[in-house]
């Protein structure tokens, strides 16, 4: 299967909750519209950023669902759906419910419970699940920080090459940039390397990343236009300045006590994401009020994604 290479920034979207902690799915089709008006090409859905691993096979099917009826029109917009990795049973599933309501690719990340002991593992089990969808693009998701599979993606590439038809690429969430460029030009350029560390952006567009994956990109995607476009014109220090800008701005994460932040971003812009399930720690009163100083200091309101239409109750 030839790959498509993706280029641009494909959001990793927040999964909406109510304040019951219930789906929120009414929240997507604005979700839709909000990245697509702010240049967004795709969505890389239940990973991450989307709480995948905290919701139930049944709500995965149900946020893919979501998606892939607010996006339908849309086939420009590329939807990719992240599996899991821990039950290769459960990846197959929704694998194949992601196939049947037309999303475009599907993503598997390596099982991180009972973990591969080899690249060659690792290779086996991507190959189970992607047999299961022979026509959609299947990535591969490394983030070892999550994971704690840290092989290098260069010996992956060669382990699955000519074996694996849809294997089309890795979503690369790591700092390896060694090992990301000897991707990158691996069989000259026949895989997708999207990249996958908002922070260092400008030094993976420098080694020749097209496609990026990132969560920021929800709420902040004006910025990174305008990294790209400085980037492309050979402004290097105007692609350094947005890209500090962008690192000011990340920095909050840790601030105030990791990825449920993001969420506090999207309430900032107009859209109420609700909050993250446990184990993620929510921000407390005091600590949203301290966060809406810290955007005026950084001054989000410069550079944050619009807001297009009204909201969904």
């Amino acid at each position: 299967m030839s790959s498509q290479h993706l280029n641009g920034l494909i959001a990793a979207p927040f999964t909406p909750f109510h304040a019951s902690g219930e789906l929120n799915l009414a929240v997507i089709p604005d979700y839709y519209a909000l990245l697509k008006t702010n240049g967004v090409t795709g969505a890389f859905i239940a990973g991450s950023t989307g709480e995948g691993v905290s919701l139930s096979l049944k709500e995965k099917k149900q946020v893919t669902t979501a998606w892939a009826s607010a996006t339908r029109q849309d086939p420009e917009f590329r939807v990719m759906c992240f599996l899991g990795g821990t039950s290769i049973t459960d990846c197959i599933e929704l694998a194949k419910h992601a196939h049947q309501e037309g999303i475009f690719a599907v993503s598997f990340t390596a099982p991180f419970y009972f973990k591969p002991s080899s690249v060659k593992q690792l290779a086996a089990c991507i190959a189970e699940v992607a047999a299961a969808v022979p026509d959609m693009p299947f990535y591969y998701y490394h983030i070892p920080v999550l994971t704690g599979v840290g092989f290098s993606m260069i010996d992956l590439l060669q382990e699955v090459d000519g074996h694996i038809s849809n294997f089309a690429g890795i979503k690369y969430t790591h700092e390896d940039f060694m090992d990301f460029l000897s991707c990158l030009r691996f069989q000259q350029g026949r895989y997708d390397m999207l990249w996958g560390r908002d922070e260092n952006m400008l030094s993976a567009l420098v080694l020749g990343a097209k496609g990026s994956v990132g969560s920021t990109f929800n709420y902040a995607a004006p910025l990174y236009h305008k990294l790209i476009d400085a980037f492309e014109r050979n402004d290097l220090e105007t692609a350094r300045a947005e890209q500090q800008r962008s690192i000011d701005m990340i920095r909050l994460l840790g601030k105030y006590g990791g990825i449920a932040t993001g969420k506090m971003f999207m309430k900032t812009i107009g859209l109420d994401c609700g909050e993250f399930r446990l184990p993620v720690r929510n921000m407390n009163l005091e600590e949203r009020q301290l966060f809406t100083r810290d955007l005026e200091r950084i001054s989000f309101q410069d550079y944050c994604s619009r807001y297009p239409v009204a909201k969904h109750s």
